[in-house]
């Protein structure tokens, strides 16, 4: 419960430590896992000291335990070594410092462990940390190249002397950690943290030599997995040896089996390459070599033809038919030109024949009255009655006699 205080009245240093040990003593005995990483076994001493560190994370925690306790589990338990404990949590209020009062201390057997790691694997599977979709590609030519590996190891010589030999001008930035232990798993995820926020890195590789199950768990830690997913540079992982597989293979984007093989995967052989250019020069000369040769056949089949060694025939052979067209031409119109001519003539034949012009011609005159009429019939015209008569050569006036039928010039 919480404690009310004020400036005014505030507690004394010795009451909050008191407060803080009786809630811890409502806590009561818990099961802890952790890792040994100190261990004092005095001589004749009744109590054995050791500190519990959580591999994860920077925390740390004394342990405290009798002798016999400790001594049930002496042949397999040393400093480094996995271990569940059951124990009171203890608050020395002098000190103000809290420790755990073990009663019982159980090594983590590798059945355990591996049998921990395979329903981790399972987790982070369900999650998609390993899915293919999610791994990046690797560039071809990496400028500069990340690398977290133990300080002077083996791992850190092959990769950088295999990676020179393939391209010397390959260049490192190298960041030394624990590779085991329990400082391994911070450590490890910094540098790849320091690495993946530079942006001239290219590609980052983890590596270590081969070793026992649980000198390769920190590769296996879910902090460090989780790290290398949210990263954004591609991240190798060469860990161990080709049957180890620890769970950094799984989230990588690219797996090696060894550290030699990681620096072959990132980086090219100058020597392939230098062939791979000149075959590609070969095969790009024979392709336009071959397109030249078959362009020349084709211009010289082309040259062969008479089309082009005698152009002119073609010219001397169009104007032949030209010339039959143009005479056949000549013929079809004077045909239709006589033929218009006879039938024009037979036309105005028949229209001369049939013209009133040609019937004066003959002797015969047309009377027509002031308006132009016609005169047909003795009853259209009356007495003294002056009409107009037409004959071949002209017309002249006449007017009619008082006697039906005869006519008379008029006066």
């Amino acid at each position: 419960m919480a404690v009310s205080t004020s400036p005014e009245t505030p507690i004394p240093v010795g009451e909050v430590s008191r407060l803080i040990g009786g809630w811890i003593d409502r806590l009561g005995a818990v099961w802890v896992e952790g890792q040994i990483t100190q261990l004092s076994r005095r001589p004749g001493a009744g109590v054995v000291f050791l500190t519990l560190r959580d591999p994860s994370y920077d925390i740390s925690v004394s342990v405290t335990c009798y002798r016999q306790v400790f001594d049930k589990v002496a042949d397999v338990v040393s400093e480094g070594a996995r271990v569940v404990v059951h124990a009171k949590p203890e608050w020395y209020a002098p000190r103000g410092q809290l420790s755990l009062r073990a009663a019982e201390i159980k090594p983590v057997g590798v059945g355990e462990l591996l049998a921990r790691l395979e329903q981790l694997k399972k987790s982070l599977a369900a999650e998609g940390l390993f899915a293919a979709d999610r791994k990046k590609p690797l560039p071809f030519l990496p400028q500069l190249i990340g690398l977290v590996c133990g300080r002077a190891s083996a791992a850190e010589r092959d990769v950088l002397e295999n990676a020179r030999h393939r391209w010397p001008a390959v260049r490192f930035a190298v960041r030394n950690v624990p590779v085991q232990g329990v400082h391994a798993v911070p450590q490890v995820v910094a540098a790849v943290q320091e690495l993946d926020a530079l942006p001239e890195v290219d590609v980052i590789i983890v590596a270590r030599g081969g070793g026992s199950v649980e000198d390769l768990l920190p590769f296996s830690d879910e902090q460090l997995v989780r790290a290398v997913s949210a990263a954004v540079t591609p991240v190798v992982s060469a860990i161990g040896h080709e049957p180890d597989t620890p769970l950094l293979d799984l989230v990588a984007d690219l797996r090696a089996s060894t550290p030699t093989d990681a620096a072959k995967k990132v980086v090219p052989d100058v020597g392939e390459e230098l062939a791979r250019v000149q075959q590609l020069r070969e095969r790009a000369l024979r392709a336009v070599d071959g397109i030249l040769q078959r362009e020349e056949r084709g211009l010289a089949s082309a040259l062969q033809r008479p089309c082009i060694q005698r152009p002119q025939r073609m010219v001397e052979d169009r104007e032949e038919q030209v010339t039959a067209l143009l005479e056949r031409g000549r013929r079809t119109l004077g045909h239709l030109l006589d033929r218009a001519d006879s039938e024009l003539t037979h036309t105005l034949a028949r229209v001369v024949a049939l013209s009133p012009k040609a019937t004066l011609e003959r002797g015969y005159a047309v009377l027509q009255k002031p308006d132009g009429a016609a005169v047909r019939s003795p009853d259209e015209v009356g007495a003294d009655e002056a009409l107009r008569a037409r004959v071949a050569e002209g017309e002249f006036r006449v007017r009619v006699d008082g006697v039906p039928g005869a006519v008379t010039p008029p006066e």
